[in-house]
C-alpha cells in the first residue's frame, strides 16, 4: 500500500522523447496547466490508488494520465520535461501488495484471483514495454540513489508549510556516476546486492532520452527529520566518500562512511516498525 513516508527517484523527459500522439497529449496537458506539483502529487497518487482499490474490483480501473512537469536545468530553461505517473501500474502493484501477509480467504475476497492475474500482467507488460519514470522507496533512501547526484545539486527549502530536500541533475551525469560506481563495486566487492541494485538502476537510466533530468526527492521523509537534520544531511557525500575509499583500497574509510550512513537512517527505519 502507498505510504506517505516515501522518497522518490524520478526521470523527467523532454516532450520530444515521446511518440507523436503522446507528445501532443503531454503538450496539451502542459499548456492547459493541468500538471500537479511534486509537493501535492504523492498525496494525490495515494488517494487515487486507495480509491481504485475500493472500486469493487470487477476490473482494473481506467485512470487519468497525470505527470509532474519541470523546465530544464540551467541553460535549457526553455525545454519542458514531464515525469508521467502511470497510475494504472501503481494500482496493479498495490493490489498485489494488498494480498501480502493476509489469509487466503481474506485476500481472495479483497482482490479476487482473476484480478491478481490481470494485475500481474499489467505490471509485467509495463515494465517490459514502457518506461516507469518514478521509483518509490518507503522509510528511507536506497544507497544506490545517492550515487547518481552530487552535493552541488542539492536544493533545500525549509518554510513553515513546505519542506523540500531534493537533487536534480542531467541524466548524462547520473549515468556516468552510476557506471563509475559500478566499476568500483565490481572490482572491490564483486557481485554483492549493492552492486546488483546499482546495475539495475544504471540499466533503468539507459532507457531514457539523453536530454532528461534525474531527480532524487526526499519527499515525505522530510516530515520525519528535523530542520537541523535536513540541513546537516550529508548522505550523498558519505556515499561518495565510501566509494572513493573502496577505489583507493582504503577499507577503513569505506567502512566508516557506511557505518555513518547506517546510523543516519536507522532512526527512520525504527519508526516504520512502530507504525
Amino acid at each position: 500500500m502507498p505510504s506517505q513516508f516515501a522518497a522518490y527517484l524520478r526521470v523527467y523527459e523532454p516532450l520530444t522523447a515521446f511518440a507523436p500522439e503522446r507528445e501532443r497529449f503531454w503538450r496539451r496537458y502542459v499548456d492547459e496547466g493541468r500538471a500537479v506539483g511534486v509537493s501535492d502529487g504523492p498525496g494525490r497518487q495515494r488517494a487515487t490508488v486507495l480509491e481504485a482499490l475500493g472500486a469493487g474490483w470487477s476490473r482494473l480501473p481506467d485512470l487519468p494520465d497525470e505527470a509532474y512537469v519541470m523546465q530544464g536545468l540551467t541553460g535549457q530553461t526553455d525545454v519542458t520535461l514531464v515525469c508521467p505517473w502511470n497510475l494504472r501500474v501503481r494500482v496493479a502493484e498495490a493490489a498485489l501488495q494488498a494480498r501480502d501477509g493476509v489469509p487466503q480467504v481474506l485476500a481472495d475476497a479483497f482482490v479476487p484471483p482473476v484480478l491478481v492475474d490481470l494485475a500481474q500482467t499489467v505490471v509485467e507488460q509495463t515494465r517490459a514495454e514502457d518506461r516507469m519514470h518514478e521509483q518509490v522507496a518507503t522509510w528511507g533512501v536506497p544507497l544506490r540513489w545517492f550515487v547518481l547526484v552530487s552535493p552541488a545539486e542539492r536544493d533545500l527549502v525549509l518554510e513553515p508549510t513546505r519542506r523540500v530536500l531534493r537533487y536534480r541533475t542531467e541524466i548524462g551525469k547520473a549515468r556516468q556516476r552510476a557506471h563509475k560506481g559500478l566499476r568500483v563495486l565490481r572490482r572491490t566487492l564483486g557481485d554483492v546486492p549493492i552492486t546488483d541494485s546499482l546495475r539495475e538502476t544504471a540499466r533503468w537510466l539507459e532507457s531514457f532520452h539523453p536530454g532528461s533530468v534525474v531527480e532524487l526527492d526526499y519527499g515525505g521523509l522530510t516530515g520525519l527529520l528535523s530542520e537541523d537534520a535536513l540541513r546537516d544531511d550529508d548522505s550523498v557525500e558519505l556515499v561518495a566518500t565510501g566509494l572513493a575509499g573502496l577505489e583507493r583500497e582504503d577499507g577503513d574509510a569505506a567502512t566508516a562512511a557506511y557505518e555513518q550512513l547506517v546510523q543516519r537512517w536507522r532512526a527512520i527505519q525504527l519508526m516504520e516498525r512502530s507504525n
